[in-house]
């Protein structure tokens, strides 16, 4: 599914509660976003506390489990970059600020 009319870069992050969301995404997300290359657009959904926004979210992810945190990349309104819980749990902030960095450069 594609993000209808959506024009550029979006950064599609499902937030939680759990610890790697609070001590290495978001952190992660804040250091990648001051780059000067980035999404034209960022947004969040809360897992848990916003179940439609959630599925709403996740709906875009094709392929990909749900997963929080989570964070998508899509451009033109299809995915092309996902990093998922998985690959956020092993790495600290600066580490994730550094593949967000990466895929904004390839994609955004």
């Amino acid at each position: 599914e594609t993000v209808s009319g959506s024009k550029g870069t979006l950064m599609l992050v499902v937030n939680s509660i759990c610890g790697c969301a609070a001590g290495k995404a978001r952190p992660g997300i804040a250091l990648a976003l001051q780059n000067e290359v980035k999404p034209d657009k960022v947004a969040t959904v809360f897992a848990g506390a916003d179940i439609e926004a959630t599925e709403r979210a996740r709906s875009f992810f094709t392929g990909y489990g749900p997963s929080s945190p989570s964070i998508g990349l899509l451009k033109d309104g299809k995915l092309v970059y996902m990093l998922e819980r998985w690959q956020i749990e092993g790495r600290d902030a600066t580490q994730i600020a550094g593949e967000l960095t990466k895929a904004f450069a390839e994609y955004c």
